[in-house]
């Protein structure tokens, strides 16, 4: 589409009126893109991939740590276009070095307690927003087709898992990391130590308390050090 307010309203339309899993919506440009607690994605033609997929899973625990999974599958299907390592900000923020390169949200709709669709948004910049000095991109010459060609089918994969992050799932993120041992002052104020198997946060707070969060966005203090566990 040309032009649209948002894909994930689209998808959430065309869901809710039948639309298959699998249905894609891919937007030149998004007048009011959204991410994670209402935050506004900057979304102008020609410098990234606003898309949005339709998918509808059956499985509850599975949707609790989708943004996990897709964030790992999307590091590593990325990583062939992008000019560096990709490291993952939980819960749903994908970085080469210092600056944002994509970013995911999830949104799933209930019908009489059972799950009906879930929207899986995701903004990649193929160029960094003038706006955001401070924001990575891909390579340039990268094309939204090549990278809609490799994302798209690890999202489906990931989207038909079943239960909570495996082992070797939950070590992937530590590798990519960029929180952990982090000092952070949102959502709880102390030092990440790591990710459960359910998709939680665990932060070790001034007292030596640690808190298993599983909302919220996270925010690393002023010069964060990296702290080793006690």
């Amino acid at each position: 589409m040309p032009s649209v307010t948002s894909t994930m309203d689209e998808a959430h339309a065309r869901a809710s009126r039948g639309a298959p899993a699998g249905t894609l919506i891919v937007a030149d440009e998004q007048t009011a893109g959204r991410g994670r607690g209402g935050n506004v994605w900057e979304s102008e033609a020609g410098v990234g991939v606003w898309c949005t997929i339709i998918e509808r899973p059956t499985d509850a625990a599975a949707v609790d740590v989708l943004s996990i999974r897709l964030g790992l599958a999307l590091a590593q299907s990325l990583e062939t276009f992008a000019p560096g390592p990709i490291s993952l900000k939980w819960p749903n923020d994908l970085y080469v070095g210092p600056g944002k390169l994509a970013g995911i949200l999830v949104e799933a709709r209930w019908r009489e307690g059972s799950l009906d669709w879930v929207a899986i948004g995701i903004g990649v910049n193929l160029v960094a927003p003038r706006q955001n000095g401070s924001a990575a991109s891909l390579n340039v010459g990268t094309s939204r087709n090549e990278v809609l060609m490799q994302m798209i089918p690890a999202i489906r994969a990931v989207a038909q898992c079943r239960g909570i992050l495996t082992e070797p799932e939950q070590h992937d993120w530590t590798q990519r990391d960029l929180a952990t041992n982090r000092v952070v002052s949102a959502p709880v104020a102390g030092v990440v130590r790591g990710l459960e198997r359910n998709g939680a946060l665990r932060v070790e707070d001034a007292s030596g308390v640690v808190h298993e969060l599983r909302a919220g966005s996270l925010v690393f203090a002023p010069n964060a050090a990296v702290r080793t566990q006690r």
